[in-house]
């Protein structure tokens, strides 16, 4: 029988009330103990090739399909265990060239496996095949195979049926061996009506008219991938396409009313697969690369292996209304996806421990791949932010190491965070720039080439770069490989550094390391310790990195190298200097303290000549002096007279840091209502700026940074009620709502322009309808954080309720409205009512290990400060039991935080008092 004819035949039995074989698989197992007690499947059967048929239908919002696996016995065995979750599965059979036998069924739920049982023994090296047939509810959820929505602009209200595999969510759509090293083909079909599409993860091969006006659309074999890889979408979308150099088909699909803002992605796509394929010496090995935008979308994107899938505004770019940070952050998502096809795919971690090796790989060739190709962009401004805002995370005592012991379901989940993704990406950084770029470059590419289509584990990338010159496999050798070995200095790889040796106290280790320097005429006296927010009482193991420094000094503008070994290392240096500068640029994942008079040194020559150190390294001493401060290694007045320098600063980076540290200590004070001395703290914070702030044009002028820093500098102004901005942007937004919308205004000055406009509940309301009209998803982004930051106290309980229903407000933007609105004074606590009464549907509707549902318990709690707030969140947390998420991580997260916030403002309260008293009398004496 055609498998698509036995798909109907299912799914009308399922109408009928056809019942499984076996009414209650918990009865059978109780029966037949389950033949397997682990969370990892045995490795005595591998997948080998699977045919998938599957139906979706939208209107009663189930799916059932067949699926049939051709099986590689390893071991002799009569047992097969596999995956399956939620599903009904039934009709069990195993396939050999002598017979078809059927197969009983256990189940073990805790473990989201079955197991198949033969009365045979199953013959390694024998040929078999299980087919299966399984039925199950469209998710209403956004993992698995659920149900996404639109509405026209007509209002009418469109279905479409989307998939979102990572990590553990194929085996809730069809039985299958659901861990990346349990790799094999795939063959899929999809029956749909007339007025759908169905893509996949391959180009469709033919189409066949089925009984009943239904269609089945037949794709073409995958190449060898791991299950969480597998992607299909049935919907209405329409595309756009074009043909990359290397001859791959690129195609953007979207609701049809927004198919003309899938241009940029479109471009950016084909020329970021051509620059994969030439980078890596290793051709995109599918026909083609879909690109889908999905209405209900929480991942952000996933990288499905010739099918991504991104949230909307990840993707679609209106050239009009669009914003220059939206232009880099789509490039930079389409680059990150794009570079898993190689990173992830291709070569994929062997278990989820190393999840690292996928993101952080994806996420620093974001970096790479837009420098060389985008490079007005200036994406590379932007990385430090991402090393900076992990290192908050890393610095807590519940850090993990980035390659850890991964053991359970939650635990899997757990590792989608930024230690992943953003510490993984700033400690390739660090490697590179200690191996050199080149040598960098051509160590990866080898490890791409010795890897693919296999699984991997950190100490594979790291034996590759110990010496990439050393290769036996005469064609493992690429062009870049041969060029770099015949120019390197034979004394580059010695006994004296081994990579993995210095790159497993990195991986295994959790944490990141301070370094104190002090300096003695030319000694330099170099220690390290652990930074921790809060010290560890429960672990007296002493962590020691081997630390791949750089440094500057006043004599020289060349950037030094040294490898630090120990707890304690001194250098000598050829002539007394003025100053030193470790980490050049932030190149490396580790902060600075430098003793005795250092700091004073730094702060001279910030304050006299800044321009003498890079926009980076300016930045980079912001960041770790006001981390030293928050831990009372230096006082808190060093770290604000460290500050002052910023009221001549114009660079990005360094002017980023020094608001969003400054904007942090006034968030804690707001949250305390501690009135006078928050009045202090803003009036210093705009005097700062004030110059920088009134040289900014209301217009859409300048480099991609300069945009991104008006935009940025005018919100703030406008939000601290500076009079100037307000006043402007008050004109501006009376002249638009005058124009009932029609007005164009510059992209850059939106944002200040909306939130000034959302402080009155007529100009709220006006902006929300825009938002309910528009179908710009930019525009809607902007107008949805402005809506956000209303004193409205109505408005911001509302807006967070819309969010949750998702009719008009995607639910997929919950997190960041709540997250905003817990930043708004008016707000803070709307929002952690809003968790606390809401919890069971968040964590039914995002997952309750899901990044969603840790963003915005960390989110919501971050600025916190006071015992009353951390004894709230503690009753709360407590109250939960284990399935309710009483074990998640994020919880002890938050409550080191608060923990940490209380400390800070216990020791540092009264000496930023009296320091921005002393400040403002200088001032007024300058006056």
């Amino acid at each position: 029988m055609h498998v698509a004819l036995l798909v109907l035949f299912v799914y009308l039995g399922s109408l009928l009330g056809a019942h499984l074989p076996y009414k209650n698989p918990g009865d059978i197992t109780g029966a037949h103990p389950f033949p397997w007690d682990q969370m990892r499947l045995p490795k005595t059967v591998f997948p080998v090739h699977y045919e998938i048929t599957i139906h979706p239908n939208l209107t009663t919002l189930d799916f059932t399909g067949v699926v049939r696996i051709q099986l590689d016995v390893r071991n002799d065995t009569n047992t097969i265990v596999l995956h399956a979750m939620q599903l009904k599965t039934f009709n069990v059979k195993l396939w050999t060239p002598e017979s078809v036998t059927a197969l009983r069924v256990l189940e073990n739920p805790y473990y989201q496996q079955i197991a198949l049982l033969s009365d045979e023994v199953l013959t390694k090296g024998k040929y078999y095949e299980v087919q299966l047939e399984f039925s199950a509810k469209l998710s209403d959820s956004y993992h698995g195979f659920y149900k996404s929505s639109y509405r026209k602009s007509s209002g009418e209200v469109r279905i479409l049926a989307s998939t979102q595999f990572q990590a553990t969510f194929a085996r809730t759509v069809f039985p299958c061996f659901d861990e990346p090293a349990f790799k094999a083909n795939f063959t899929i079909s999809i029956i749909r009506e007339p007025r759908h599409i169905a893509i996949s993860n391959m180009p469709k091969t033919k189409t066949v008219q089925l009984p009943g006006n239904m269609l089945e659309d037949l794709f073409g074999t995958t190449v060898k991938m791991s299950t969480y890889l597998v992607a299909f979408i049935v919907s209405d979308f329409e595309s756009v396409s074009r043909n990359t150099q290397h001859g791959v088909k690129i195609s953007v699909y979207t609701v049809p009313e927004k198919i003309n803002q899938t241009g940029f992605a479109l471009d950016v796509a084909a020329k970021l697969l051509d620059f994969f394929s030439s980078y890596f010496n290793i051709a995109y090995p599918l026909p083609k690369q879909d690109l889908a935008a999905i209405p209900d979308f929480q991942a952000g994107a996933m990288e499905n292996w010739g099918l991504t899938t991104y949230g909307e505004a990840a993707l679609l770019y209106d050239p009009d209304q669009s914003s220059v940070s939206d232009k880099l952050q789509i490039a930079k998502i389409i680059a990150h996806e794009l570079a898993h096809q190689w990173f992830g795919n291709l070569v994929t971690m062997e278990w989820w421990n190393d999840l690292w090796l996928n993101e952080g790989f994806a996420k620093f060739m974001e970096l790479i791949s837009l420098d060389v190709n985008y490079p007005e962009l200036q994406a590379n401004n932007l990385f430090l932010g991402n090393c900076y805002n992990v290192m908050e995370i890393d610095s807590l005592r519940l850090s993990h190491p980035i390659s850890t012991s991964v053991e359970t379901l939650t635990e899997i989940q757990e590792m989608f965070d930024e230690l992943s993704y953003d510490k993984g990406a700033c400690i390739l950084n660090m490697i590179k720039d200690f191996l050199t770029p080149e040598a960098f470059e051509v160590g990866i590419i080898r490890y791409l080439k010795r890897y693919s289509y296999q699984n991997t584990v950190s100490s594979h990338l790291w034996e590759i770069l110990i010496d990439i010159c050393n290769v036996d496999d005469l064609e493992e050798t690429s062009p870049k490989q041969k060029e770099f070995c015949a120019q390197r200095d034979p004394e580059f790889y010695t006994d004296k550094f081994n990579v993995k040796t210095i790159m497993d106290t990195w991986t295994l280790q959790q944490g990141f390391p301070l370094v104190s320097v002090t300096v003695r005429s030319r000694k330099v006296k170099l220690t390290q310790e652990r930074y921790l927010k809060i010290a560890d009482t429960t672990s007296s193991k002493e962590l020691i990195w081997l630390i791949p420094l750089t440094y500057k000094t006043s004599a020289s503008n060349i950037t030094h190298h040294h490898l630090m070994k120990s707890k304690a290392d001194m250098l000598r240096l050829p002539d007394e200097v003025e100053w030193l500068k470790f980490n050049v640029d932030m190149s490396g994942y580790y902060i600075v303290h430098y003793t005795n008079d250092g700091w004073r040194s730094i702060i001279k020559l910030l304050q006299n000549n800044h321009m003498a150190l890079s926009g980076k390294d300016r930045a980079s001493l912001i960041h770790d002096v006001f981390l030293l401060a928050s831990i009372g290694k230096v006082g808190l007045e060093t770290a604000l007279d460290l500050s002052t320098y910023l009221s001549k600063e114009t660079d990005i980076v360094a002017v980023s840091q020094g608001l969003g540290q400054l904007l942090h200590i006034y968030k804690l004070i707001e949250k305390r209502k501690i009135g006078h001395l928050e009045k202090s703290m803003k009036i210093y914070i705009v005097e700062l700026f004030k110059a920088l702030i009134n040289q900014q044009k209301w217009d859409d002028s300048g480099t991609v940074t300069q945009r991104m820093l008006r935009s940025n500098l005018l919100l703030f102004a406008c939000v601290r009620n500076f009079t100037p901005c307000v006043t402007k942007a008050s004109q501006l937004f009376n002249m638009w709502k005058a124009s009932d919308g029609n007005m164009s205004l510059p992209v850059d000055v939106t944002m200040a322009v909306y939130a000034v406009g959302a402080q009155t509940s007529e100009g709220w309301d006006f902006l929300f309808e825009k938002y309910r009209r528009s179908v710009q998803m930019s525009v809607k982004s902007r107008i949805k954080t402005a809506l956000t930051l209303t004193p409205l106290h109505h408005k911001l309980q509302w807006i967070m309720e819309q969010s949750l229903l998702g009719e008009v407000i995607k639910t997929e933007e919950l997190p960041d409205v709540m997250i905003s609105v817990s930043r708004n004074p008016q707000g803070d606590k709307l929002a952690w009512d809003f968790i606390q009464a809401n919890w069971q549907t968040l964590i039914q509707k995002f997952g309750l290990d899901s990044s969603a549902i840790m963003q915005m318990v960390t989110g919501v709690t971050c600025h916190y400060s006071t015992m009353e707030m951390l004894d709230s969140v503690q009753k709360f947390f407590d109250s939960l039991t284990k399935t309710t998420g009483s074990r998640m991580s994020c919880i002890q997260q938050a409550y080191d935080t608060i923990t940490d916030n209380i400390r800070w403002t216990k020791r540092n309260l009264p000496t930023l008092q009296s320091w921005l008293s002393k400040r403002n009398r200088r001032v007024h004496e300058d006056l």
